[in-house]
């Protein structure tokens, strides 16, 4: 699938933090974030902008016209993040990447930016919040999802029951995760096993409450499948009420994800009607 290109957005990095071991927080600022449609939802995203070196492009940045005029090994590459905070009154969005050294193109990214330097981005998308009149909610996922995850323990009703399950790689990796809510959180150590296979049994393992959830669950593909089967077939939790998708797979680099990802949900889902009942 074609994705349109969206209107980038360029920001100035006011501050970098290391809220953990394989975290940096990007603290961005600048007159392009007034007015940035940022509020409605707890799992806003963005898509960070990674310019090919060597290439120079159109001032300002224009997607579209990258695309019609450059060959496809000039185009930018793009990295979804979901943001973590945003200040209208100070003008500045929190945007946190994992950081595991050389690994990857967003973290060594990350870390060599210092104050000043540009940040180009896609305007945010999102679609998730979690419903004030839920009569508990679930949240499980990864590292990828733990912002998300973060943004809405803050956006829950006072005293709304809820149940976080976040598996990182160690103890070293828990952050705070203030919430007006009653929240049972659990961090879960990945150590040497498989991304999500904990957070699968944990879910599996765990003892539903009575009443309306609203669950929202992403992170690595393969995990996020099982647990949508388990969430969808097992457990019975309406479509509408689940917010799920993988935001990365194993083996394959974000262009191959994205390029694969709409037949991959399809199977999911096609594989999930047929298993719910009659």
């Amino acid at each position: 699938m074609t994705e349109r290109p969206k209107k980038i957005t360029t920001a100035r990095v006011v501050r970098t933090e290391r809220p953990t071991p394989h975290v940096i927080r990007l603290v961005l600022g600048g007159a392009e974030l007034v007015g940035l449609p940022i509020g409605e939802f707890t799992d806003h995203y963005i898509k960070i902008v990674f310019p090919v070196s060597g290439v120079d492009y159109p001032a300002p940045m224009d997607l579209a016209a990258i695309r019609r005029d450059l060959p496809p090994a000039h185009w930018p590459r793009l990295r979804a993040y979901t943001v973590r905070a945003f200040d209208p009154l100070a003008v500045e969005m929190t945007v946190d990447v994992v950081h595991h050294g050389d690994e990857g193109l967003a973290g060594p990214w990350a870390a060599a930016l210092r104050p000043g330097d540009e940040v180009h981005f896609t305007r945010p998308g999102g679609a998730y919040a979690p419903s004030p009149d839920a009569d508990w909610h679930l949240l499980v996922g990864d590292e990828s999802a733990l912002p998300a995850i973060a943004a809405a323990l803050e956006r829950l009703p006072s005293g709304a029951p809820a149940v976080a399950l976040i598996e990182v790689d160690g103890p070293a990796d828990e952050q705070p995760l203030p919430s007006p809510g009653a929240v049972r959180l659990t961090w879960l150590h990945r150590g040497a096993r498989p991304v999500g296979e904990a957070l699968v049994e944990a879910v599996g393992e765990l003892d539903f409450s009575a009443g309306d959830v609203h669950a929202f669950v992403h992170g690595e593909a393969t995990f996020v499948k099982e647990l949508r089967r388990l969430l969808r077939v097992e457990r019975g939790v309406p479509r509408e009420r689940l917010s799920i998708s993988g935001y990365w797979r194993r083996g394959m680099d974000d262009e191959g994800w994205r390029a694969t990802k709409q037949d991959w949900n399809r199977q999911v889902e096609a594989e999930e009607t047929a298993a719910l009942p009659a």
